[in-house]
């Protein structure tokens, strides 16, 4: 029968047991393990000088070649790979299905505690309880949280490979390690007949004591970890798509190196003014990638700027937009048919009062709320996208340098202009609103919650407030609520 595997990888981490089971693996048969020969400092241990014909200088040179070395080698062969090994394999490993993938793991906080003590007593393995130094570390905090979101981090990024791939992995816990029929079962994982009778003998555990006697402050260690959120419940969940960087909009000052990177609804008509009136005069538009990267190299101290909103402002900015539009006819059609969004029928918008405005509104946070969230038919469109979404879709092309707050507008572009060097000029003033009802018509706190509630990722990210409307001119006839 054909063999299920050519090579295997056990995931782990320092004090997590990976020697242990690599020494127990080794008494297998047709096994062979070849410790971390990936580690940024050697080839599986201080004094190793080659594996499978190839140096530490030949690794560095090309990872690769020992990856293929390790698949093609007599047996089945295998490594230990950590989060901090050789970056240049790992998407090699992760996408060969021939390789088999164990994943090795351990209570984190049993981890950087047992860690403390070896790089402190300087006992990595223990072969001899007479030879075993007691040395009890500090727990701290920081440091603790840290050591956690590495590992945390490393392995998220397995498991989606794995996910995305359709592999799957043979996982076990430092304890699991220690049971011999749990590490038969991983030997029939990788489609060898051969049993083990018993755990290799050849270590010792070097730290069998409570948490409690092994650390010098448990009081303050049990406080901090109370602290931690384990579950990730403090997380923003995040359903929109990948948001490209949208290089045709880019928009440069000709004769002066400044580029505006603007974010849809796109109501910027007084920042490209400002911009077209530095340096001769003018701008450049109609960007793609190539022709933009021309231009950074030609501008010698470039700046990059985009414009960020008040999310309720931006909200309210797409909402106008969808009404006034007539690109957006489809749109409000299907919102007044299958998402109860109350939005007069077509030639009715522009008579509005300010009491059916504020409630279509509502109506269409809610949408938005749903759409986000992924759960509508109809297209996550980047006019209502959060700004984080869009900043981060830049961000794939080229980090603008500044993220310019419309409340401070002057202020920052005042401060661009100052950084290329070119004689700064106010800004004009924001365009008129083309909507019927202005947001300071209708504005409480009930939209600034359901604005909250959509954007929570905005307000955190960019440190936005409570909208403070300005100072109200009420337009005759309107009927703002109180």
């Amino acid at each position: 029968m054909e063999r299920r595997f050519d090579s295997f990888v056990i995931f782990a981490e320092m004090r997590t047991g990976s020697n242990l089971l690599e020494a127990t693996l080794a008494q297998v048969p047709g096994i062979v393990c070849h410790g971390e020969i990936f580690n940024p400092d050697h080839l599986g241990g201080p004094a190793v000088t080659e594996v499978l014909g190839v140096t530490m200088a030949d690794r560095i040179a090309d990872p690769s070649a020992l990856l293929d070395r390790v698949r093609a080698a007599p047996g089945l062969n295998g490594f230990r790979f950590f989060f901090d090994h050789e970056p240049r394999v790992l998407d090699a490993i992760l996408t060969d299905p021939r390789c088999a993938k164990i994943v090795l793991t351990r209570n984190p906080v049993d981890c950087y505690i047992s860690l403390k003590i070896a790089y402190n007593t300087k006992r990595w393995r223990l072969t001899d309880v007479m030879d075993r130094i007691v040395w009890k570390p500090p727990f701290k905090p920081a440091e603790f949280e840290a050591f956690l979101a590495e590992r945390q981090a490393f392995q998220l990024r397995l498991l989606n490979a794995l996910q995305v791939t359709g592999q799957t992995a043979f996982y076990l816990d430092y304890e699991d390690s220690l049971r011999v029929d749990v590490v038969n079962g991983l030997l029939c994982f990788l489609g060898l007949d051969d049993r083990l009778e018993a755990i290799s003998a050849e270590l010792v555990r070097q730290n069998p004591e409570e948490m409690a006697d092994k650390v010098r402050n448990f009081p303050e260690m049990e406080e901090a970890l109370a602290r931690i959120d384990w579950a990730s419940l403090a997380r923003t969940p995040n359903f929109e798509p990948r948001r490209a960087p949208g290089i045709p909009r880019a928009v440069a000052a000709k004769g002066a190196p400044l580029l505006y990177l603007p974010l849809p609804p796109f109501r910027d008509a007084h920042v490209r003014a400002w911009l077209a009136a530095l340096g001769s005069g003018g701008l450049e538009e109609g960007f793609t990638q190539k022709t933009l990267r021309q231009w950074k190299r030609g501008a010698t101290g470039h700046r990059s700027f985009t414009v960020l909103h008040h999310p309720l402002v931006r909200a309210h900015d797409a909402f106008v937009a969808v009404m006034t539009t007539d690109g957006h006819a489809d749109l409000r059609r299907r919102l007044r048919a299958h998402y109860a969004v109350p939005i007069p029928a077509e030639g009715e918008i522009a008579g509005i009062t300010a009491g059916d405005w504020r409630t279509a509104f509502a109506g269409f946070l809610g949408f938005v709320k749903a759409n986000l969230a992924g759960q509508t038919g109809l297209r996550q469109e980047a006019v209502w996208a959060t700004q984080w979404s869009l900043v981060v879709g830049l961000a794939g092309f080229a980090a603008p340098d500044l993220l310019v707050r419309e409340d401070r507008l002057a202020e920052d572009l005042g401060y661009l202009a100052e950084t290329v060097g070119v004689s700064a000029i106010p800004p004009p003033p924001l365009p008129t609103d083309p909507a019927p009802v202005t947001l300071a018509d209708i504005h409480d706190r009930e939209l600034e919650t359901l604005a909250r509630d959509i954007y929570r990722r905005d307000y955190m990210s960019f440190g936005f407030g409570a909208w403070k409307a300005p100072k109200r001119v009420r337009r005759p006839g309107s009927t703002a609520p109180r």
